[in-house]
């Protein structure tokens, strides 16, 4: 099974890619990080994190998808303007077909660590060691999408639930 793990965002938004193999084992097969221009209208920055996950699944084929839920507890319009790029995101994966979870921070961070206030440092270590590569995955959101694409591999796996 291939899973498509988002950590959504405007300005950068993390995508992480996770294999799981016959035998359980994990292997990281893309992740990187969506940029857009601050100084682009909004329509525009919109309009490439649509394009770019689209590119995304075509390139990849994945068997699902899993974006983290919103948490914001003090900046308003940085939580609008995530939550528009998190809609976009939403949409672009149904449009694809793809079953969709969504997990919240610290589900993710439990699923992860163990323990759902884990730092960020604690994350990247984790994920790093789940996946068998040489050095934590960078930047901070990358990793967080390749967490979220490890926690929706372990949650299908033990639920064997699919969602419609």
């Amino acid at each position: 099974m291939l899973a498509l793990g988002i950590d959504p965002g405007t300005a950068s938004l993390g995508y992480g890619l996770v294999k799981e193999h016959a035998d359980g084992s994990l292997e990281c097969l893309d992740y990187g990080v969506i940029r857009t221009g601050a100084k682009q209208p909004m329509p525009r920055r919109l309009q490439r994190i649509h394009l770019e996950i689209r590119r995304l699944i075509e390139a990849h084929q994945p068997d699902r998808a899993a974006v983290e839920e919103l948490f914001f507890a003090r900046n308003v319009s940085t939580a609008i303007t995530v939550a528009q790029a998190r809609g976009v995101v939403l949409l672009t994966l149904q449009e694809a077909g793809l079953p969709i979870a969504e997990y919240k921070p610290n589900v993710i961070k439990q699923a992860i660590c163990g323990y759902g206030g884990a730092d960020k440092a604690q994350m990247q270590e984790m994920v790093r060691l789940l996946l068998a590569i040489d050095e934590a995955p960078k930047p901070d959101d990358a990793a967080d999408a390749l967490a979220v694409a490890i926690t929706d591999v372990h949650s299908y796996r033990l639920t064997d639930f699919a969602i419609d």
